[in-house]
């Protein structure tokens, strides 16, 4: 279980108490369902995460809606690779780390609520970008976004941290999209409707 779900169990659990109390049993039963559901939104299941060093594994759970190579990005400079992951309110939410690697800066920006479906949700948004390096010098850059019901984004690494493959780092609330930028010398392992997993499914291959 995710611990930021720990305040939504508990006003969910409080006020199905409070309907039972006062007999209120429709209300009540339904106050559960929404308890039960909370609970199921903030599982956070292990993940076998893969081995291989080149590996760049998905930040997120959800279904592939942009995979192609961009000549200019917001965050990046030069040609890129962008994959866009949308996590509908039935994926789960927490959010990991592509590969092996230094955080060399966060930037976050609060912004507008569009459906995460719309091309300007990427920049218009509420957003958090993650710039990480590896080793070798490769560039990775992903992007939290807020969606039309995701309204807080959660980040818990900080510039300068040392991270690992799969590592958890955060999560977006209630349905959103990831957006990752990789080199463009990078190899693409998924394409567009392909439903991916975090910290299992490999997006792509350094080389």
């Amino acid at each position: 279980m995710e611990k930021a779900g720990y305040p939504f169990i508990l006003i969910c659990a409080l006020v199905t108490v409070l309907f039972t109390f006062f007999g209120v049993s429709v209300l009540a039963v339904l106050s559960l369902l929404c308890t039960a559901f909370v609970c199921w939104f903030f599982r956070d299941p292990e993940r076998i995460i893969p081995q291989d060093a080149n590996a760049l594994v998905s930040p997120a759970d959800g279904k592939i809606i942009i995979a192609e190579a961009i000549e200019n990005s917001p965050f990046t400079q030069g040609p890129s690779i962008k994959i866009s992951i949308f996590m509908s309110v039935f994926n789960v939410h927490v959010n990991r780390i592509p590969c092996k690697a230094k955080v060399v800066g966060i930037d976050y920006y609060p912004g507008k609520f569009f459906s995460a479906h719309l091309d300007k949700a990427s920049k218009e948004n509420e957003h958090n970008v993650l710039f990480l390096e590896t080793e070798k010098g490769d560039k990775i850059c992903f992007v939290q976004i807020a969606g039309l019901i995701a309204r807080r984004i959660v980040c818990r690494i900080n510039k300068g941290d040392l991270v690992e493959r799969g590592q958890r780092f955060g999560l977006i609330r209630f349905g959103s999209r990831l957006d990752v930028y990789l080199p463009a010398g990078a190899r693409l392992n998924v394409s567009v409707g392909d439903k991916v997993s975090s910290g299992e499914t490999v997006l792509g291959y350094l080389l």
